[in-house]
């Protein structure tokens, strides 16, 4: 089959989402525009025009906090140009999180490019824009007629494409990709039942012509004598329920753009807010478009691996992990290591283990050395259950939840002879741990039993994989964006229940053990309208002003309510009590259900993110165990960092040593002692129509534009 990735564009640049602010020229303030709504204080009026395609752009959003006023530009660009908007209110986008596309209208508008005197006679002051590259352009003309001009574009590997320009990005297709832009290997597909080629929409050859998925059909037909279908993507790829990374980072974006644009002055360049491994950043407009320019025009000239390291390191980092795990080298052609390297799952099954162990194994039989398969975790370790794993065997794993090699939650602890033992017998020189916050507490004991037992005295790397997003010293662990996606889908529904019964709550149980991490995100990305959770004390007159809060909802035109509540937040404010407690102070004005979620959240297929984080990741930390056998060569390993945590910290890939991560631990509650999604409590509350203030220390500093791959880069996943 062959899958043709259609009508999406990618910038260029690796940041997941993007937002600029353009201070221009004179400001034109009219004395009596169409619509004069009450401003607030500070008289301004931000809107949020979108431009080009769409991709559940609802959930990124303005903000009425302090000083802001906000209206909406239906049709994006087009009736910005005609002048037809009318004021946005927290009650009109209450529904949007769960809805795909544009509930405001796009349309791609020429006149937009001529009729400059519309947003100064409307009153104007400040302009956000939502979209692609073709937005960026837009805004930047903007910025030349008029100051304070915001452009917000939402970019995450599957925006719009305005232009001839956007359609050779390979993207979407490099994770899965045969034939993309600015790559022009053979196709060596392994030989299996099913053989699918993903052609990226504006796929040239060496001699820039198209490559079709016309022309690979009749090459495969031709050639192999398989029986083959083309199928064409096309819009497909824009329309969709937005998934709970979508809706969390399209959040923190639109604040991310109303903090900048507010903070800004009339000396202020204008900038784009971009998000940069897991860190806010503002970059300068006019190099982010220099950049955009520069890629295609390497692709004009055929500098074809110009053009990839012009994508950014993210780009060519997956282009070159989808290289070596898609097609194995013949054995003469691979250098041997005479290394044996063991994979191990610990801990509950998380969606996005199986890979992990994939890229793994491929990763390691790519570097010469002889991958060894632990299964049940250290109880099957101690019991000898290991076995070689070969390329093949791996085959078809990426898609499949929980874990095949099984796993559990034991620990070394009494078997520590025992495995030191296995591991002399199978003779291993290095061990993979996959897993949650037992696998982080293994490889803590597996290094203090360095001194007893010197078989541990090899490279120990973990890549953390848990739905609770607990493990020190990574921001995200794999699984934990299934498990969102789960509970964003549940209270999708559930809210869907609410809404048709009227005046009726929902208290949703969340897992996580006492770590926060997925009723907080759950209740930002489902539009939810409290969190409780352990990492932020409650008592009961915080239940109480939400009981209040509630019932002031409940006069609106919204009649439902949502709240999740993490299932070890309070000991004695469990979910039977507060679901008995909102439902007796609620009586005559709505009644309360529960619904608690359990282990529904650790199964399922994995989330494309998990997918690939969990490729990308295990990739790397194969890498790392390469390096460290070549660097000691059959040496001891008695150092602090060749037992190390491989994890995604603010806008850097770390190994840590799990020796270091020990006081940033909170062992008693099994979570890290700093968690950066705290910050966003705020927004989640802002959103939901409470009185609060937001931290602006996640809104991103100004940093310069590098080339791509230049030495300084944030690192990337």
């Amino acid at each position: 089959m062959v899958a043709r990735v259609e009508g999406l564009e990618e910038s260029g640049g690796e940041s997941r989402g993007r937002a600029c602010l353009a201070p221009g020229a004179e400001t034109c303030r009219p004395p009596a525009p169409r619509c004069r709504p009450d401003r607030g204080r500070g008289g301004a009026q931000v809107r949020p025009p979108q431009r080009g395609g769409h991709g559940g752009l609802h959930r990124q959003r303005l903000l009425r906090h302090g000083h802001d006023h906000r209206s909406r530009l239906g049709e994006r660009f087009q009736h910005s140009a005609s002048g037809e908007y009318r004021a946005a209110v927290l009650t009109s986008l209450a529904c949007s999180p769960p809805q795909g596309g544009t509930i405001i209208g796009s349309a791609r508008c020429k006149d937009f490019l001529s009729r400059r005197r519309q947003p100064g006679r409307l009153g104007i002051t400040n302009l956000c824009v939502i979209g692609g590259d073709g937005s960026l352009t837009g805004a930047n003309i903007f910025r030349k007629e008029w100051r304070a001009c915001c452009r917000t574009g939402q970019e995450r590997g599957s925006a719009s494409a305005p232009g001839a320009a956007h359609l050779h990005c390979g993207v979407l297709a490099a994770l899965t990709v045969q034939i993309v832009p600015g790559s022009r290997e053979p196709n060596r597909a392994r030989k299996k039942r099913l053989n699918i080629i993903i052609v990226a929409e504006g796929a040239i050859d060496r001699k820039n012509k198209p490559i079709t998925s016309e022309e690979v059909k009749q090459l495969v037909v031709k050639q192999l004598g398989y029986d083959t279908r083309v199928t064409i993507l096309g819009h497909v790829q824009r329309g969709g329920t937005p998934s709970a990374f979508d809706r969390i980072l399209a959040s923190r974006m639109g604040v991310a753009a109303v903090i900048a644009l507010l903070e800004a002055t009339p000396e202020t360049p204008p900038c784009v807010v971009s998000l940069s491994g897991n860190h806010p950043v503002l970059l300068p407009l006019m190099e982010c478009v220099q950049m955009t320019q520069d890629v295609q025009k390497a692709m004009d000239e055929g500098r074809f691996q110009d053009a990839v390291r012009l994508r950014g390191r993210s780009f060519e980092g997956n282009l070159k992990t989808y290289k070596s795990l898609a097609i194995k080298l013949p054995d003469d052609q691979i250098p041997k290591s005479n290394c044996n390297v063991a994979v191990i799952n610990v801990g509950a099954p998380a969606a996005g283990m199986n890979a992990a162990v994939r890229s793994a194994v491929r990763v390691g039989i790519a570097n010469g050395h002889r991958m060894l398969a632990i299964y049940d975790g250290f109880d099957g370790f101690a019991k000898g259950q290991i076995k070689e794993i070969s390329w093949t065997d791996v085959g078809g794993w990426t898609g499949q939840g929980g874990s095949i090699l099984g796993t559990k939650r034991v620990l070394p602890g009494k078997n520590l002879g025992a495995i030191a033992e296995q591991m002399h017998n199978h003779n291993i020189h290095a061990l993979l741990m996959i897993g949650g916050f037992e696998a982080y507490l293994g490889l803590l004991e597996l290094s203090a039993a360095r001194e007893k037992h010197e078989e541990f005295c090899v490279p120990m790397v973990m890549v953390p994989a848990t739905v609770s997003n607990n493990v020190p010293g990574s921001d995200f662990s794999i699984g934990a964006d299934t498990a969102l996606n789960t509970i964003t889908d549940t209270c999708d529904r559930i809210k869907q229940s609410a809404s048709g019964t009227k005046r009726r709550v929902f208290i949703i149980e969340t897992m996580g053990g006492y770590c926060g991490y997925l009723a907080n995100m759950g209740a930002l990305a489902a539009g939810a309208d409290a969190a409780y959770i352990f990492e932020e004390p409650f008592d009961i007159r915080d239940l109480q002003a939400n009981v209040e809060h509630l019932t002031e909802k409940m006069k609106t035109t919204i009649q439902r309510g949502l709240v999740l509540r993490n299932e070890s937040c309070s000991e004695n404010y469990t979910t039977d009590f507060i679901c008995q407690l909102y439902s007796e102070e609620g009586k005559g004005v709505f009644d309360c259900r529960k619904n608690v979620l359990g282990h529904m959240q650790q199964g399922g297929a994995p989330s494309p993110f998990d997918r690939n984080f969990g490729t990308k990741i295990s990739a790397r930390a194969m890498e790392w165990i390469t390096e460290k056998l070549k660097e000691f060569k059959g040496k001891r390993f008695v150092t602090d960092d060749s037992i190390c945590v491989l994890g995604i910290s603010k806008r850097n890939v770390l190994f840590q040593p799990v020796a270091e991560l020990k006081k940033e631990t909170d062992f008693e509650h099994r979570i890290p002692k700093e968690q950066w999604w705290l910050k966003l409590r705020p927004l989640m509350k802002i959103l939901a129509k409470y009185k609060t203030s937001y931290d602006v220390s996640d809104a991103g500093e100004m940093e310069q534009v590098h080339s791509r791959g230049m030495h300084g880069e944030p690192a990337a996943i």
